[in-house]
């Protein structure tokens, strides 16, 4: 293959983890067993430094349709309320019109924050039930890939552009960017927020690793990619969002200075390595043995006769799930909030998928594959907590989710 960014062919195996089912593919009870599987390998670039998958589920496959909402999680509700206040402080306070596109809006959850805020919203969300969620909401959604074609089509220019975890996904790398760029205003701002490859390899959140996330950017990785369509950032932050996220601030090229902050992240980042392929090596290695140590943990409480849950079902938990061969063998049901899993099974490990639910029998243990939001879940289960049930991270980032 090419790099997706440079389109170099000098592209080296970092990580393998082996044959995996697509992971937002939660099954129906007649269609466990049956769902297909894919090679999940990341591949270094020694040109660009880009780490990527080397195979790609067709996006039609991926993100026709979904069961993932991001408004489920007051954390990340909250999130995006925090990204539409800064951006309207940074940029636009003052301004009598102002305007969004969000690419892969979802359920509407990111804009509705920028609504509320006196923008003209528009969303272009692929996906068909999500599309239609946010639709029903009042927020204004295209049900479309987002792409340079349906750009065009929109027919015309927004102040902003936001991309909140999603500039990871595009298999239409290069067209998307170069919608960006034909659609921002002159003097507009694309807000991108993506999960930092410095973070997952830090806190060795390699679930994070799956067919839905095609690329794993750094801040060099990115802004490589950004220059390629005439796209510069300026600034950034680092959010403790999902175990760590940046929001960078683009625009185009030359029209803002690049801010002291963005040039003391690039450092920082020079000076980690992580963009090394030696880093990615030995994140291999690590991955190796947090497989070993899990094991470990969860055959100590079966033997002990623990009863587990997992908490959430969470897409990239089945990366870890199918990884470690974690199935029923260890876990008896996966919990979650969000009621379009319901009644549903893990793909791969055929777990149950039940309702967060005052009526639900507690386990033993807790194994926490939603890790990323650490915070509001154990505000959440005080009670449990206090009645002795375990809360197990398998990921303990740096900083979780605010």
């Amino acid at each position: 293959m090419i790099c997706r960014v440079c389109d170099s062919k000098n592209l080296a195996l970092a990580v393998d983890l082996g044959e995996q089912p697509w992971c937002n593919n939660f099954l129906k009870k007649a269609d466990v067993g049956k769902e297909p599987f894919y090679p999940l390998r990341l591949l270094y670039c020694h040109d660009c430094h880009t780490s990527q998958l080397d195979f790609t589920v067709k996006k039609e496959i991926m993100f026709g349709d979904h069961t993932y909402l991001s408004g489920v999680t007051k954390s990340l509700s909250q999130h995006f309320h925090r990204v539409a206040q800064d951006v309207d402080r940074k940029f636009f306070t003052g301004a009598k019109q102002k305007s969004i596109l969000d690419i892969g809006s979802n359920d509407g959850t990111q804009l509705k924050h920028f609504k509320e805020l006196g923008y003209d919203v528009l969303g272009v969300e692929s996906s068909k039930t999500t599309a239609k969620i946010a639709n029903d909401a009042g927020i204004e959604t295209l049900n479309a890939f987002f792409n340079l074609e349906t750009m065009q089509s929109i027919g015309k220019q927004f102040d902003v552009f936001n991309a909140s975890g999603v500039f990871f996904h595009l298999e239409e790398l290069h067209s998307v960017c170069e919608a960006i760029k034909f659609g921002l205003k002159e003097d507009g701002v694309f807000v991108v927020q993506f999960l930092y490859m410095k973070s997952i390899i830090e806190n060795l959140a390699f679930d994070q690793i799956y067919h839905e996330h095609l690329l794993y950017y750094t801040l060099e990785t990115i802004e490589k990619l950004l220059n390629r369509h005439g796209l510069e950032m300026f600034d950034a932050s680092l959010s403790p969002i999902h175990g760590g996220s940046i929001i960078g601030y683009v625009g185009h090229r030359g029209k803002r200075p690049v801010s002291d902050q963005l040039q003391a992240m690039r450092k920082e980042e020079a000076d980690s390595h992580v963009n090394d392929f030696q880093t990615y090596q030995e994140f291999a290695r690590r991955i190796e043995v947090m497989k070993a140590e899990n094991l470990v943990y969860l055959n100590k409480k079966k033997a002990e006769g623990k009863r587990i849950y997992g908490m959430g079902a969470p897409v990239k938990g089945n990366t870890m799930l199918n990884y470690f061969g974690v199935g029923t063998n260890y876990i008896d049901y996966l919990v979650e909030k969000n009621t379009l899993r319901n009644g549903l099974y893990s793909p791969g490990m055929h777990i149950p998928v039940v309702m967060e639910d005052d009526r639900l029998t507690p386990p033993d243990v807790y194994y926490v594959l939603a890790w990323n939001f650490k915070k509001e879940i154990l505000a959440n289960n005080k009670k449990l907590l206090d009645a002795g049930v375990e809360f197990y991270f398998p990921v303990n980032p740096k900083e979780d989710a605010a």
